[in-house]
């Protein structure tokens, strides 16, 4: 059985419901705080009408619509995937009058309004990735409402109805559709914030994103132009860099290379994302140390310092920092399943059946053995033990589950409505509203190799 390293905290401030344990780790957070502070005082904010420009600026950029589409939300049923926990099936509107399909968690049983949890994949997962379903039932568990769906190009959004596929990295060869893709994506979290909203059973002041990969990245983003997000949990991802770092220049064109250059005309674009993400709410980033997937290693916690420090002149205040947490010696990971994680959405979603306590002694499951017990697939290039596979998540009673339990669509359903939901389906319509129709938006598409 596989132990997770002991890992890092270190913040301008401490972390809600965590300890941050030995004195240097305290004392860096001290002085940082009031290096910060100096900092802050020393320079001139920038204002609140600057601010909204930005956010503006930045959904224009990257063709978020305004206003967001109707909802339009169908509901197709819900089932029991693990003891106390409900899964509702359900559908909403997004750009272009399309569809998101997602399982919805919530617990059996509730008088009050609840926190709510919004999922966002990394490549190649979708609602049924291990991580969506598990994050479903261990938070539902904890008096949560936790949304997973299946991003562009993946499970119900895909030609053939499969998962890991990548589809939506096929470069497009126009100007503005990678930007639009990035936008879409960001739209997807903002209508799901929307749907979580429509819900009797949702607090909407305790809404989060938890981020993966890509979906820090698209998390990220969501999180700098929607002020109904309360909190973000990034893992694996989070480091906002500069023009020509890391994030502009990812193979990823089309929901980060490309959406991140059309954000260049921001002054020092990273920290004014992170500053807008400041005057949302508070922000959680976790990361291995050898994560070379996003850099890591040439992220580390100077990075981040920086990062705070050109944050909080902007914003002119040191709340809402992005707090980090690194784990030593491990690669790429969904983190947000873990126990740290869970004490930090605690200490700030304040779930209704869980306090500091309880989650301190809840057992953990090493998550390849799981998946080995139940059957689940997890990607080969993640499974290993630096990766997804070394996960200890919270709880050891979360069971498993089939592909197909987690589709919202029957196949009838499925194929009926199957225009409104592929990526197919939103190129054209991406690609014919930059006037791109017919034979040019033939050529317009090129094939590259998936990654």
């Amino acid at each position: 059985m596989s132990v997770e390293p002991a890992a890092t905290h270190i913040s301008h401030r401490k972390i809600p419901g965590f300890p941050i344990a030995g004195r240097s780790i305290v004392l860096t957070a001290l002085l940082l705080a009031t290096f910060l502070a100096a900092t802050v005082a020393a320079q001139q904010p920038t204002d609140g009408a600057q601010f909204a420009r930005w956010r503006t600026e930045i959904k224009n950029a990257l063709y978020v619509p305004t206003p967001l589409p109707s909802l339009h939300t169908q509901m197709y049923g819900s089932f029991t995937p693990a003891e106390g926990v409900i899964a509702d099936r359900v559908t909403y509107g997004t750009q272009f009058d399309m569809r998101v399909p997602a399982i919805v968690y919530h617990p059996l049983r509730t008088q009050r309004r609840l926190p709510a949890i919004i999922v966002v994949n990394g490549h190649g997962g979708d609602k049924h990735s291990w991580y969506s379903f598990y994050t479903g039932v261990l938070y539902a568990r904890a008096g949560a409402v936790v949304l997973t769906y299946d991003p562009i190009g993946e499970g119900e959004r895909n030609e053939q109805r499969k998962s890991g596929t990548r589809e939506h990295d096929r470069a497009i060869n126009t100007p503005h559709t990678p930007a639009r893709m990035g936008g879409l994506m960001v739209t997807d979290v903002m209508q799901a914030v929307s749907y979580l909203l429509s819900r009797p059973d949702v607090d909407p002041a305790r809404i989060a994103v938890a981020g993966y990969s890509m979906g820090s990245f698209i998390g990220a983003l969501a999180g700098a132009v929607d002020l109904r997000i309360h909190a973000l949990v990034l893992s694996g991802g989070g480091d906002l860099d500069e023009n020509g770092g890391y994030w502009d220049s990812s193979n990823k064109l089309m929901c980060q290379a490309g959406p991140y250059k059309a954000l260049s005309f921001l002054p020092d674009k990273a920290a004014v994302l992170i500053a807008l993400n400041q005057l949302r709410g508070p922000t959680y980033i976790m990361n291995g140390t050898a994560d070379t997937i996003v850099d890591i290693p040439h992220h580390m916690e100077p990075f981040f310092d920086d990062l705070r420090k050109r944050s909080a002149a902007l914003s002119g205040t040191t709340d809402n920092l992005p707090v980090t947490y690194f784990i030593p010696n491990v690669s790429h990971r969904p983190s947000f399943v873990t126990k740290p994680a869970a004490l930090w959405l605690e200490g700030t979603l304040h779930f209704p059946n869980w306090t500091d306590a309880t989650i301190k002694t809840l057992p953990e499951t090493h998550v390849s053995a799981w998946a080995v017990r139940n059957g689940i697939f997890i990607d080969r290039g993640y499974i290993s033990e630096d990766k997804e596979g070394g996960v200890m998540a919270l709880s050891d009673s979360v069971p498993g589950y089939t592909d197909a339990s987690l589709n919202v669509l029957t196949d009838a359903q499925w194929k009926q409505q199957q225009s409104f939901l592929v990526y197919g389906s939103w190129m054209q319509h991406a690609l014919a509203a930059d006037g791109i129709t017919g034979a040019a938006a033939a050529a317009a598409v090129v094939s590259v190799k998936k990654k």
